[in-house]
């Protein structure tokens, strides 16, 4: 098993939306950021993912094994983290050992308070009393608790400050240490996704535009820039997505090394992670 999650030519239709032959995979061993704007269908992907709707068509494997026929021994090795505490304001921290002890056979409850002292989590207090990153570290604790392989993240650090979310990267990058774990993260701030991912899977629109490794993208993928004027010899199959001013003009090019050779009067400048999801999603001038 070379893969931790495959999704292969995965459809599923709404009234008003549609995931389109979805594909791509998570090698084990690597973190993927899944990205695109609200309505993309990342947390649809997700639902997949999990079963909990069914797909209409494709084929998703977890660990190599088929979602649907195997879900309940797949999810006794993920690790879940959506972006709002799932867990009761009522609850205090034993509350939620009680339950996940009741879920996971491989739970361990030294473990999970282990986690809660490191992230400085008041287990006297009830959830109804914790502020949000306090929130999503429990329940980060709650994954990691019961020996999970997977670790999915719909918007683990959104709305936290700098220093919460530094404290969450730090803990996916030693959970992936172990090669046979993986984590796909969903998230909105790409420089996060920057810091720590191997891989990068853009949807738009319920498809899949770019799934590639993140060190190969920001390698090749490039801004060039300059005036109007000089911007009328580009040709406009060498651009993915241009944007323009009445003076100057901006586009993206999958290839800046080769565009700073055939365009040697315009500015070249890598593009980030963000740069590249606006470019791609205007695909044209505005």
């Amino acid at each position: 098993m070379e893969n931790m999650i495959e999704v292969i030519n995965v459809e599923k239709s709404y009234r008003d939306f549609s995931l389109n032959h979805v594909t791509f995979a998570l090698p084990k061993g690597s973190i993927m950021g899944f990205v695109g704007a609200n309505g993309a269908g990342k947390s649809t992907t997700i639902k997949l993912i999990l079963n909990i709707i069914r797909r209409d068509s494709g084929e998703i494997r977890v660990f190599g094994k088929d979602n649907i026929k195997r879900e309940q021994e797949i999810k006794q090795e993920i690790g879940l983290v959506m972006d709002d505490c799932s867990f009761h304001d009522a609850f205090h921290a034993k509350d939620v050992a009680a339950i996940l002890n009741g879920i996971y056979p491989n739970f361990e409850r030294k473990q999970f308070f282990s986690y809660l002292d490191r992230f400085r989590i008041p287990v006297q207090k009830k959830i109804k009393d914790y502020s949000r990153g306090m929130k999503m570290k429990l329940s980060i604790a709650a994954a990691l608790s019961h020996h999970a392989k997977l670790l999915i993240m719909d918007e683990p650090t959104s709305g936290l400050d700098p220093i919460v979310r530094s404290e969450i990267l730090d803990l996916f990058m030693d959970f992936i240490q172990e090669e046979e774990h993986g984590v796909l993260l969903s998230s909105h701030i790409t420089s996060d996704l920057e810091k720590i991912c191997d891989y990068i899977t853009f949807i738009d629109n319920g498809s899949i535009v770019l799934s590639e490794e993140k060190d190969t993208i920001l390698d090749h993928y490039g801004i060039i820039k300059g005036g109007r004027e000089a911007f009328r010899k580009v040709d406009d199959r060498d651009i993915i997505g241009k944007k323009s001013t009445s003076l100057n003009c901006e586009a993206l090019v999958r290839d800046r090394m080769q565009m700073k050779r055939k365009y040697p009067d315009l500015l070249v400048e890598p593009a980030q992670i963000e740069d590249i999801m606006v470019f791609i999603r205007r695909g044209q001038e505005v």
